[in-house]
């Protein structure tokens, strides 16, 4: 892999800032495995990143399916 094409991974404010949502309904959305995300580490308090690119997608596909309409 090339260093220079690797997608680096975002906090929930910025996830939020690029859906339009405010990061609380981001991570419910991520806990409910409605949205693609990545959480570090175990238990309670975890810490959740996302990638851009794999949101852009998820939220592409549940418009293909008619979902957001």
């Amino acid at each position: 892999m090339n260093p220079e094409t690797l997608e680096g991974f975002v906090d929930a404010d910025e996830a939020g800032k690029f859906l339009s949502l405010n990061r609380r309904r981001i991570l419910e959305l991520a806990r409910a495995r409605k949205l693609p995300g990545h959480p570090i580490g175990d238990g309670a308090r975890r810490v959740w990143r996302f990638r851009l690119s794999e949101l852009a997608a998820a939220v592409a596909s549940t418009e293909k399916s008619g979902f957001a309409s």
